[in-house]
């Protein structure tokens, strides 16, 4: 039986690929630390070991175990903490893969790398939509800065020391499991002030587009690029690909087809525009869908359906 790691894999995307892996028969062990991740996401059928990814513990972890695909999913995500204090965030968000990544190559391991990068924030808002892996990159965000650099890295290890790697680059995920607090985006947010019957509040003109790929799409992704055989590595872009669906949608537009499923006409307030956010963006997907056999197979409508009812059945106290 093969072995993965999931690291951050009791956070809303985490334990979702931890879940499909354990579907496609491997055998799953799941890191995190639970500073933001939920004990209960994490699925049963997978071994738990509560560390934090910049430990020595996960570098022991990781030479002790033969993995054959490590998924990286443990990360500091939100943007603003990494403008209030952008130390923390590249502890986090640089130190941690580059512990994963010198455990490795002190193993040398045959292991293959999924790094969950950021199709949104990498490029800036200097590209006309929808961005290419090989755009150029500006990020504006310590976050994002991470992200990037990281890649680069990557791109060394690859390189220099031959260690595979892949890095997948989401749109904005929404689906089931995501916080409707603190650091969530929007579909989670709106979930939970609909059900609460709290207006729905938007930030500048609602016309701002993102790319909103549902979860269960992006756990797939993070399956066949650990799986798939590829091409080349040790060059940044070469095995980068874009995961989302190829199309932006507004605020505005997420906040309808969001009361259209809940039957619910819950008012819309404006707020002042928050200062650099990114107005426009989404990504073009045909490299994923040429080189891994990926393309998103849930409409918006559908994925917001499904994720809006998990919210409810939260709500009710059904049993998920």
């Amino acid at each position: 039986m093969p072995k993965a790691l999931v690291t951050g894999g009791a956070g809303f995307i985490g334990s979702h690929v931890a879940d499909l892996f354990i579907e496609k028969k491997w055998e799953v062990t799941v890191v995190d630390d639970l500073s933001t991740g939920k004990r209960e996401n994490i699925p049963s059928a997978a071994k738990f070991q509560k560390i934090s990814v910049n430990s020595p513990a996960l570098a022991r972890l990781v030479t002790e175990e033969s993995f054959d695909a490590v998924v990286h999913l443990a990360a500091q995500i939100d943007v603003r903490k990494s403008v209030a204090d952008p130390i923390a965030d590249a502890t986090i968000n640089i130190l941690g893969p580059l512990n994963l990544m010198e455990a490795l190559k002190a193993a040398r391991a045959s292991t293959r790398v999924v790094f969950t990068s950021t199709g949104g924030a990498l490029y800036g808002d200097f590209n006309t939509p929808p961005n290419h892996e090989t755009f150029p990159k500006d990020p504006e965000s310590p976050y994002a800065i991470s992200k990037l650099s990281t890649e680069y890295y990557l791109t060394y290890y690859g390189r220099v020391h031959n260690l595979d790697s892949v890095a997948v680059r989401f749109g904005n995920v929404y689906g089931p499991r995501q916080d409707p607090h603190g650091e969530a985006g929007v579909v989670a947010i709106f979930c939970g002030r609909i059900l609460g019957n709290q207006p729905l509040t938007v930030f500048g003109d609602g016309l701002q587009t993102r790319d909103y790929v549902y979860v269960g799409d992006v756990a797939r992704a993070a399956y066949l690029a650990a799986t798939k055989p590829l091409p080349e590595k040790g060059r940044l872009d070469a095995r980068a690909f874009n995961i989302g669906t190829g199309k932006g949608t507004n605020v505005l537009e997420v906040a309808k087809l969001l009361q259209e499923v809940a039957g619910t006409q819950t008012p819309v307030e404006f707020a002042p525009r928050r200062p650099g956010e990114q107005q426009e963006s989404f990504v073009n997907v045909d490299k994923a869908r040429e080189l891994l056999g990926w393309a998103p197979q849930l409409t918006l409508r559908e994925g917001l359906a499904k994720t809006f009812a998990w919210f409810e059945r939260q709500v009710s106290g059904a049993t998920v």
